[in-house]
């Protein structure tokens, strides 16, 4: 076991603490301004979009490459400039419910791009919208440990047959009966269209008005909390989409001349831009009391700046919301261990544990699974003892501590979930590819490793029903987008034998839309009733075994990898009072047991002789350490 030396990085901490007294002071302040001015609940003080001070109503937005701009609101009202291009009117009320937007030199109008709510569709006008006007339920609610996490991941338009904020809120008994904590809602930003993953959102404060209203998406918010389920929700902070940002018309500034895999670079070291993100991150935690955001592909967030961006968000709301606890998620590919050191951010997205455990068993070694084609045993052994099979690529750092110095909560671990389900060429999920004895084996490793497990929507009763990329186009981006499928396949495991390219669903047909909805009807069979039933005792076993000593686990609790049979994983942590010991067995034959484990918690009945593993299972041992 590989132990970091924290003294290298004492520098780093000296100077974060200092920053973060900086952020914490110019915030205090713009928190009483906005208390002394408002009155006001709702504390953000946005640097963009609709304002509400003493009893009226600021407008602001940045336009450095216009001379003029108007709000439109029951007429035309012209907009004071300052030198560096934020134009600003206040009225003296508050017109909850209408309509407004901004008229450009050239005499076209825009939405606000910090509008909280949207007519229709994000060429429509914005909507004033009463940040104050819900009346919270669940007040009280402070959060949850991050230890006790079994995050459950949705999208809402195809999380039931409505697919509103309302119809998932009737559905979260069940998932706070197989007990689930915390559900991740893909992203919420207004996107073009009706339909869509939410990735290509433009409009970073306005929930998609496909879903419900801000005030049906807090109430959501409201009930998961009375159901003691922490809410997270995914932001895109990479890229906008390519319709419906009209950003680039009155600031160009907002971006780089480079590009990504989506769109233009965002120039993050601009101050309104980074106000907007800063902005935006607060204003979903705080206004609708989120309990945490997973960053989308950081390692495409490019900051030039001395203070990188990805720094300045968490010390923002960490010095902000310091009244319930907030997890901060990322989702990195470059596996870069500085992000996650210095707690900056809680955890990230491990996708080398669903890359070599799908490649262990469907076979497949292209694209992304590649990487993981020769000794994958190798690496999910390394893996399950210490997050990331290698530190990766820094973001803000020259240095990465060693990924064994992180604790094994640091990183989340999923089979499944809409990436590696929704880029496949059929959408298929993967316990309809493989048999139920190994499939449970592998959901035990998933809940029962100290890591923190997420399911994908219709986990929870092993729903069959594909889902797909689907997306609400017309004309060249729909076509630009429907060949991109193909490749997209190739790289998430090619095809099935007897498939081609061209039975890739159309992604912005609606039937690939409607077939992405889950069946819950699935849920009464026999079978999902069963599953449901065999899910709840693992995550029990989870939440009475492991979560527990996972908070008393200290920094680090990095495994140790044993030596064991071909395809078998062996695994020992040391986690707060407890030994666990993985057994995993993924070979046709029976494996010797080592003669050294505790009591077994899994499984939870007698299977036979005790000194041997069983073909395609897995066992999970405890022994107390404390003194």
């Amino acid at each position: 076991m590989q132990i970091c030396n924290l003294r290298r990085f004492q520098p780093l901490v000296w100077l974060r603490s200092v920053y973060d007294d900086v952020i914490k002071g110019f915030y205090k302040m713009l928190d009483e301004l906005a208390v002394a001015r408002t009155g006001s609940e709702t504390r953000s003080t946005l640097a963009w979009g609709a304002q509400l001070i003493d009893g009226g109503t600021r407008f602001r937005l940045w336009a450095p490459n216009q001379k003029q701009v108007k709000l439109r609101l029951s007429g035309d009202h012209l907009m004071t400039r300052s030198q560096d291009g934020w134009f600003e009117i206040f009225i003296n009320e508050q017109p909850f419910g209408s309509s407004y937007g901004f008229v450009l030199d050239d005499g076209s109008v825009v939405s606000d791009p910090a509008s909280r709510r949207q007519q229709s569709d994000v060429s429509s006008l914005s909507i004033l919208t009463d940040p104050n006007a819900y009346q919270w339920k669940h007040r009280e609610w402070r959060g949850r440990p991050w230890h006790e996490a079994v995050i459950y991941e949705i999208h809402i338009g195809t999380f039931t047959p409505e697919g509103t904020f309302n119809a998932a809120a009737a559905k979260l008994d069940h998932l706070k009966e197989i007990g689930v904590t915390a559900i991740e809602i893909l992203p919420l930003a207004h996107f073009p269209g009706a339909r869509g993953w939410g990735y290509d959102g433009v409009l970073q404060y306005a929930p998609h008005t496909a879903y419900g209203t801000p005030n049906d998406l807090k109430a959501l918010i409201d009930i998961a909390h009375g159901l003691g389920l922490m809410v997270f929700l995914d932001v895109v902070y990479n890229h906008f989409g390519p319709e419906g940002n009209f950003l680039s018309q009155y600031a160009p500034e907002f971006f780089r001349d480079k590009h990504n895999d989506w769109g233009q670079e965002i120039a993050f070291e601009r101050q309104p831009v980074r106000r907007y993100f800063t902005d935006n991150a607060l204003y979903w935690l705080e206004e609708f009391r989120l309990d945490g955001l997973r960053f989308d592909a950081v390692n495409e967030v490019k900051d030039d700046s001395s203070t990188h961006i990805l720094e300045e968000i968490p010390a923002v709301i960490r010095q902000r919301l310091t009244d319930r606890t907030i997890h901060l998620m990322i989702e990195n590919p470059p596996n870069g261990t500085d992000l996650l050191a210095n707690g900056l951010f809680t955890a990230d997205w491990n996708d080398g544990f669903h890359h070599v455990v799908h490649r262990i068993v469907t076979g497949e070694t292209s694209g992304i699974f590649d990487k993981f084609a020769d000794t994958p045993f190798d690496q999910l052994r390394k893996i399950a003892a210490e997050g990331y099979v290698d530190a990766g690529e820094p973001t803000i750092s020259k240095h990465l501590p060693p990924t064994a110095s992180l604790p094994s909560t640091s990183f989340i671990h999923f089979l499944q979930n809409h990436d590696q389900v929704g880029n496949r060429a059929l959408g298929d999920r993967l316990h309809t590819t493989i048999d139920d004895q190994l499939h449970r084996a592998l959901t035990a490793l998933l809940l029962l490793s100290p890591q923190i497990p997420l399911l994908f929507m219709g986990d929870s009763y092993r729903d069959n029903t594909p889902f797909h990329f689907f997306a609400d186009y017309k004309g060249e981006l729909a076509s630009t987008i429907r060949d991109n499928r193909a490749p997209e396949a190739e790289n998430f495991g090619g095809y099935p034998k007897g498939f081609s390219a061209d039975d890739i669903p159309d992604p912005n047909a609606e039937a690939t839309f409607l077939g992405s909805k889950i069946d819950w009807a699935q849920l009464e069979t026999e079978e999902g009733r069963a599953w449901s039933g065999w899910l709840k005792r693992l995550i029990a076993i989870r939440q009475a075994h492991i979560a527990p000593n996972l908070a008393d686990a200290g920094e680090t609790n990095s495994g140790t990898v044993l030596d064991c049979p071909a395809e078998c994983v062996f695994v020992d942590w040391t986690i707060g009072k407890i030994l666990l010991q993985l057994r995993l067995n993924l070979s046709k034959t029976e494996a010797l047991l080592d003669s050294d484990l505790g009591k077994r918690i899994w499984p939870e009945t007698a299977d036979g002789a005790t000194d041997h593993l069983p073909p395609m299972s897995v066992a999970f041992y405890r022994r107390d350490i404390s003194g």
